[in-house]
């Protein structure tokens, strides 16, 4: 099956919250009209997008791409990668990658020097899925959370 991957429009809010829960089950799911609210402030950040990829007009694979702008680098923004999410029926396919190839061009064309992402999983296979993406382990990060760190489910 080929994936169309494109930007979300506030239309694919409801299915694309409903993906949601494949990233973790136990993460509540915010009501519309706040997913609504967040989806429009992340437009205010010029290049920040949520991208979809839909196999026959389901969407079954996401990431979100922030777009941050920056004084130093000559003034290039850079970019974050966060909530990478693939329904678990469409795993293993290659869809994660290519959704990822599709935002790590975006960030390109929107001049960004780096794009990040981090995970808190420690699973072989997820830091594996993210090296074969183009990815490198390369650097320590570090977080102060308002709310727990998710409990990794082996799988």
């Amino acid at each position: 099956m080929s994936l169309t991957v494109r930007v979300a429009l506030p239309s694919d809010l409801p299915h694309l919250l409903a993906l949601y829960p494949h990233l973790n089950a136990d993460d509540g799911i915010p009501q519309l009209a706040v997913a609504e609210q967040r989806f429009t402030q992340m437009q205010a950040y010029p290049g920040s997008a949520i991208f979809i990829g839909l196999i026959n007009g389901a969407i079954v694979v996401s990431c979100t791409l922030i777009v941050i702008p920056n004084l130093t680098r000559g003034g290039q923004p850079y970019a974050l990668i966060e909530n990478v999410v693939t329904h678990a029926d469409f795993r293993g396919r290659g869809y994660g990658k290519q959704i990822l190839r599709a935002t790590v061009e975006a960030a390109w064309r929107a001049d960004c020097y780096k794009v990040m992402l981090m995970t808190g999983s420690k699973r072989p296979s997820t830091l594996a899925f993210y090296a074969s993406a183009g990815f490198e382990q390369n650097k320590t990060g570090f977080q102060v959370r308002r709310i727990p760190v998710r409990e990794e489910k082996t799988a």
